[in-house]
């Protein structure tokens, strides 16, 4: 099994694999291009190309920043504001029509806790990742953070700030540190 392979299978990872690296290294000559365009109407073309698993129609606002690009996955209408962060060491889907606000991160990373456990070899850092789902016509507000092995329902609100750790069901208002469910958002008629 390859180290990317382990990584989106969530098992213990080289993040200093070779293929890994230039991943990260193609990533961020996209990525840099993609943000110094901020005046260019076509600049979603370039990003494209690194975010194959992005609808036609989707709409990413630089300052844009991603690890790999290539295992994330955005649905038909969505938008991510100024300022984003998408750690893809693991899959990352985001449904259709979501809302991202500015500064949100999403990151699928995580390492032990105890440093001896963490630390590898050569100063390397032991690590995994867990997918995270984003589901359909979510406001996800600024500056939140949804970690790893998280599922987000349809019809989700998260409030600005939050810290999302555990799945959220479909249909409520959540927020807070930790995140949870404040409020059940009525059916559409």
């Amino acid at each position: 099994m390859t180290e990317r392979e382990k990584m989106l299978h969530g098992h213990c990872y080289d993040s200093r694999d070779d293929e890994l690296i230039a991943m990260y290294w193609r990533a961020r000559e996209v990525l840099q291009a993609f943000n110094g365009r901020i005046d260019d109407r076509n600049r979603m073309t370039g990003l494209r190309s690194l975010l194959v698993g992005v609808e036609s129609d989707v709409w990413i606002e630089p300052p844009f920043f991603c690890e790999y690009g290539a295992h994330i996955q955005i649905g038909s209408g969505s938008y991510l504001n100024v300022n984003c962060f998408l750690q893809d060491c693991a899959n990352i889907s985001i449904g259709r029509n979501v809302l991202v606000g500015p500064g949100v991160q999403i990151c699928t990373a995580s390492h032990p806790v105890k440093s001896s456990e963490r630390i590898g070899e050569g100063n390397s850092y032991v690590t995994s990742a867990k997918p995270v789902k984003i589901g359909d016509r979510v406001w996800i507000g600024a500056n939140v953070s949804v970690l790893g092995g998280v599922t987000i329902g349809d019809d989700v609100v998260i409030g600005s700030g939050s810290v999302v750790t555990r799945d959220i069901p479909s249909g409520v208002v959540a927020y807070g540190v930790p995140c949870k469910p404040q409020q059940i958002i009525a059916a559409n008629p």
